[in-house]
């Protein structure tokens, strides 16, 4: 019994002992030093004496941490935040049952983020370089859950229509580079499918060196996308949705809105890693108004067919991305990437049209006819791409880059055009139906070598390009019709090009002026067979691109800059496709396999001051065209009009842009940029063998402006506008196109996390923005068509981000897409 009793006591004195040993803490306030304020979410290990860590924990909102329950000993604080100097604690004795309090403990800001609070509202939003523009993505709320579209369209040089055609300098013709890498797809398919907030910067770069692929008659478009800024882990994450626009347009459904993008770097030693995704979906709204009138001299006639009702969208796109950098070590790295994402795209044009067919000389009615057109057309993509990268620097500093790039577009889609009678539509007058499947190979190829020669750099370098096209397009009528040309609605367009190039510059810098000339060599070879034609229609090009770039300091806040190079706009697989695609009722669509690739001479001349309350530039630039690819219209029957794709003989460009960023006070922030430039056009027009003459110019201007006022230190206002004038094409003339923004944004955490809510397209009844009319005429047509898109719509974003993404992560990007999508 005593024994029992002796187990019992020393089994109760045990746990007294243990519940004892485990009763002290320590806790404490962790707290910049600068500004005394409370460091929120910062980390706090406990260490033994050895370095042995015990635990760890978060600071609260207060900047407040605890460690409880803890046994006696010797114990050491590590204090960890980004963006400040680590810190650690004197060695604490911990007695027990004892609580220790460490008080405030100040961090120290590290040397990147004493540079980031030096510029705190004075943020560097734009720069000027040699030979490019570049801009901060964040600047522009409006754009938050958006794409890089909607960040790209409020740079000064650059306007989108509002059919969402993307134009620099007037020039709708560019090349995208992602991270300094070329793409062969459209520009609308590829920053579609980028999310805003994965963007850092967007680089424009208006006069090229030689070392830059020659295309894009407009220059090149950069951008530089997110990727983690310390070791460890860092994350970024946004959702967004949107509600129906405020003004209905009776369309058959409600617009949907909503998506997210999640960003996630990993950086350690050698690694750098990075894995992104996104999902959006952002359908439109929209209404249409058209009138066409054909003539036809032979039976003297006059066909008028004016249309109106719904044009609506539905769109959504999702897409993966990984990139791997490996630095083997300071002579060797890798880079892998991989891309793999899908797009689609339904249009929607449910069309009432009224048409009538007069006599000519006197206007008398001869027939009229009431008839509703159903029109959906549907547009996919499943794009794959993965590249590798191979970096060697030698022992002289020398360094030889090898890039290998494959692509995979498997683009398809159909269009279904049905003639109803009307009021009864179950009943059908006629339905057309055109499916297709378009898929694309691509493959690049490149060998760069950099070595540092006297005062300057020679870069020098090999590239072959080589991409296929193997369409299938088809055509079926219902009820049969006997149509004299329809073999050639359907069959086969195999397009190949294979590109060979060579390049070599020299960049340095003498006394003030720094200076890039190069010259680049270019082989291609174009090969388009056709299944209705025996013959291939085939066109070999040899051709040199010489660029000269210079920039001069005058004194400290002033330079000058000038600029040349020779670029080529190639034509792309849609524009090569002849076979007929019957878009609308009233319109098809076609190409031409012998289209010629239009050459360009850019030359700029510019001026770039900076001083302490921000900058401004202004830049004359002129571009000469030749072969300038235009579509046009013809008529093919009295109530259907041909959009084919030719070339003009010539045009001109010459302009003046100018931008500003301006802080005047610490809460109030202006960017504004203008573009004004003359836009000619004229020579022999050539539209499916018959010859015409045109000549149109005009004036051109286009205002993009975004201010922004900070509130409070969490709260931030923010409008911006976007204003393109009429402008001149080879048959007519575009409408202006307006697109007023604003948003409301308020942070938490620190700036962690933050909500913003949207208002886009401002409007507010007046019917002035989002709408465009676009009108053409010839001998015998007219046709005006008038686009209304939804107005005062609102989105609400939600932004967080653990830890800070900046810098660029070598993603891979797409090189097909809109132009075939």
């Amino acid at each position: 019994m005593n024994f029992q009793k002796t187990i019992v006591l020393t089994f109760l004195l045990f746990l007294i002992k243990v519940t004892l040993a485990q009763n002290s803490s320590i806790k404490g306030i962790l707290k910049d030093q600068q500004d005394n304020q409370p460091i929120e979410y910062a980390s706090v290990a406990l260490l033994k004496s050895d370095s042995t860590v015990i635990a760890g924990t978060i600071t609260k909102s207060n900047g407040s941490f605890e460690f409880l329950k803890l046994q006696p000993g010797s114990y050491i604080l590590k204090y960890v935040f980004i963006g400040y100097e680590n810190k650690y604690s004197p060695v604490i004795n911990l007695a027990l049952s004892k609580n220790v309090n460490v008080g405030s403990i100040s961090l120290n800001p590290g040397s990147e983020l004493l540079n980031q609070v030096t510029i705190t509202g004075e943020k560097i939003n734009a720069l000027n370089k040699i030979d490019k523009q570049s801009y901060r993505a964040d600047q522009f709320e409006s754009a938050k859950g958006g794409s890089a579209i909607d960040v790209l369209k409020n740079l000064p040089s650059v306007s989108v229509n509002g059919e969402g055609q993307i134009s620099v300098r007037g020039s709708t013709g560019f090349l995208v580079l992602v991270n300094g890498k070329p793409v062969l797809t459209d520009a609308q398919t590829v920053l579609s499918q980028l999310p805003a907030n994965s963007l850092e910067n967007i680089e424009l770069i208006t006069s090229p060196s030689a070392k830059y692929d020659p295309d894009g008659k407009a220059g090149i478009i950069n951008i530089v996308t997110k990727k983690g800024a310390n070791d460890g882990f860092t994350l970024s994450a946004n959702a967004q949705a949107g509600l129906p626009s405020t003004t209905d347009y009776d369309n058959k459904e409600q617009p949907k809105r909503f998506g997210g993008d999640v960003t996630l770097n990993y950086r350690k030693g050698k690694w750098d890693i990075s894995v992104g995704g996104n999902y959006t979906r952002n359908d439109n709204a929209g209404y249409r108004e058209g009138d066409v009138f054909t003539k036809n001299f032979n039976n003297n006639t006059i066909t008028r067919f004016p249309s109106n009702g719904e044009r609506s969208f539905d769109k959504y796109n999702y897409a993966g991305r990984l990139s791997a950098i490996y630095s083997a070590d300071k002579n060797n790295s890798f880079s892998i990437g991989f891309f793999s994402g899908k797009r689609y795209q339904a249009r929607l044009a449910d069309l009432l049209y009224n048409n009538t067919t007069s006599d000519l000389s006197t206007g008398s009615l001869i027939k009229s006819t009431t008839y509703y057109n159903s029109n959906l057309q549907t547009k996919e993509g499943n794009f794959t791409l993965g590249n590798f990268d191979y970096t060697h620097t030698f022992a002289n500093k020398s360094s030889l880059t090898a890039s290998v790039l494959y692509e995979n577009a498997d683009l398809f889609g159909n269009t279904k055009n049905r003639n109803l009678k009307y009021p009864n539509t179950a009943d059908t007058i006629q339905y057309v139906y055109n499916p297709y499947k378009n898929p694309i190979n691509g493959y690049r190829f490149k060998l760069d070598y950099v070595v540092n020669i006297g005062e300057g750099k020679l870069e020098s370098g090999y590239q072959f390009r080589y991409d296929t096209q193997d369409g299938q397009f088809d055509y079926f009528v219902t009820p049969a019709t006997s149509q004299p040309d329809a073999d050639r609605f359907r069959g086969t367009a195999k397009a190949k090009n294979q590109i060979n190039s060579v390049y070599s510059q020299y960049s340095g810098k003498v006394n003030k002026l720094e200076y890039i000339g190069g010259l680049r060599y270019e082989y291609a070879a174009r090969t388009v067979d056709l299944s209705y034609d025996p013959v291939p229609h085939k066109l070999n090009l040899s051709n040199l691109f010489p660029s000269l770039n210079l920039l001069y300091n005058f004194s400290d806040g002033l330079k000058g800059k000038a600029g040349y190079s020779r670029r080529i706009q190639r034509t792309n697989n849609y524009e090569l496709n002849p076979i007929p695609e019957r878009e609308h009722s009233e319109t098809l669509e076609q190409g031409d396999p012998d289209l010629l690739p239009s050459f360009i001479d850019l030359a700029e001349l510019g001026l770039i001051r900076t001083f302490n309350k921000g900058s401004f530039f202004t830049t004359l630039y002129y571009q000469n065209i030749k072969n300038p690819i235009q579509r046009v219209n013809s008529v093919y029957a009295d109530t259907i009009l041909n959009r084919v794709f030719t070339n003009a003989e010539r045009a001109h460009t010459f302009g003046i842009e100018a931008g500003t960023n301006l802080q005047p006070v610490k809460w109030w922030s202006l960017y504004l940029g203008v573009n004004v430039y003359n836009y000619k056009i004229d020579g022999d027009l050539n539209i499916l063998g018959k010859n015409s003459v045109i000549s149109n110019d005009a004036w051109v201007y286009s205002i993009n402006g975004n201010t922004n006022f900070k509130l409070t230190p969490t709260w931030s206002l923010q409008g911006n506008l976007n204003y393109l004038s009429n402008r001149p094409t080879a048959q007519g003339e575009d409408s202006r196109f307006l697109i007023p923004n604003a948003s409301l944004k308020k942070t938490f955490m620190a700036g962690r996390f933050s909500a913003t809510l949207q208002w886009q397209n401002i409007d507010l009844g007046m019917n002035q923005s989002n709408r465009q009319r676009i009108t053409t005429s010839g001998r015998d047509f007219y046709t005006t068509t008038n686009y209304i898109y939804e107005t005062d719509v609102f989105l609400l974003n939600f932004s967080f981000n653990l830890n800070k993404l900046t810098g660029k992560s070598k993603l891979p990007n797409s090189e097909f897409g809109d132009k075939e999508f």
